[in-house]
């Protein structure tokens, strides 16, 4: 068995046509169809069913499929080791984030990493809380950044980087816009626009909430943090939202006012996976958000 002919029967598999898959490995047609009768042959199974030009695969053929594509996952990051390992300023980083960190933390630590390794480059992953830690998981990316740590989950582990505080964000119009700060009570009965169910940040609104003895009134939902101040900005109702994902960043018609007696936090941290080893760049860039976190100014652990 070859890597060329796993190639195209991937590629194939995808595709479920012959022609479409060649064009795409510019290869000719026919090479690729030999591979595969090959590959059949060596196998001794069909791992395709033909229907005329389109073809599909046979279920051992998605079986595997399956094995094939962990074993050039392995073979790719055997390969990207190796070029790492000869220099690990130029490898890629892929790391992960949810929005309320996309405006300010991350592009800060990036740009601040690139100061001092200007050949690393970087694949970015936005994505939910499950989605950030199932791609962790899955070895889609093998870093995220995320708030709050998730907790009981085996195959991957954090590291806290900062706490953060939640503020308040209301409409400039609203009654509680003058104070310099507020309590969670003083927000019961008004309309809350908060992440749908299921998001993490609106779990740890609810549970602030209750425990101050009642229940946001939800009136409008956004799915990130963008569409929820653009939600209040309208006027439409308030919100709790980390307070970093509002420097450089307050929407227009808006005021934030801290939270006391006491402060709504969370923990903001690196999640990696438990059961394989970061890739060398990775690592360094593992390594210096370790170590800068607690040197940068607004930041406190």
């Amino acid at each position: 068995m070859e890597l060329r002919q796993i190639e195209y029967f991937i590629e194939v598999a995808k595709r479920e046509h012959m022609t479409e898959a060649a064009v795409d490995l510019h290869v000719a047609q026919s090479a690729v169809s030999r591979q595969i009768y090959n590959l059949e042959e060596e196998l001794g199974v069909p791992l395709f069913i033909r229907e005329g030009r389109k073809i599909r695969l046979t279920p051992i053929g998605h079986t595997f499929l399956s094995h094939m594509e962990q074993a050039m996952d392995i073979i790719n990051r055997a390969k990207r080791e190796m070029a790492e390992s000869l220099d690990p300023e130029k490898g890629t980083i892929r790391i992960g984030f949810p929005s309320s960190l996309a405006s300010y933390v991350l592009p800060r630590v990036i740009s601040d990493f690139r100061e001092s390794y200007p050949q690393a480059k970087f694949t970015l992953k936005q994505g939910s809380y499950r989605y950030l830690i199932d791609s962790v998981i899955k070895g889609n990316i093998n870093m995220a950044l995320i708030g709050p740590l998730p907790v009981n989950e085996k195959k991957i582990k954090g590291e806290t980087l900062f706490i953060e505080n939640l503020v308040a964000l209301l409409p400039e119009s609203h009654p509680l816009a003058l104070k310099k700060s507020l309590s969670l009570n003083e927000l019961q009965g008004n309309p809350f626009i908060l992440s749908p169910k299921g998001y993490v940040l609106r779990d740890l609104v609810m549970k602030a909430c209750k425990l101050h003895g009642f229940e946001p009134e939800v009136a409008f939902e956004g799915k990130d943090t963008d569409a929820i101040k653009g939600l209040v900005a309208a006027g439409l109702g308030i919100t709790l939202i980390p307070e970093i994902s509002l420097i450089d960043s307050l929407p227009r018609f808006t005021v934030k006012l801290p939270l006391e007696n006491p402060s709504v936090t969370r923990a903001v941290g690196v999640i990696v996976p438990t059961d394989r080893e970061l890739m060398p760049t990775e690592k360094l860039f593992y390594q210096y958000l370790k170590d800068t976190f607690a040197k940068l100014e607004g930041f406190q652990k």
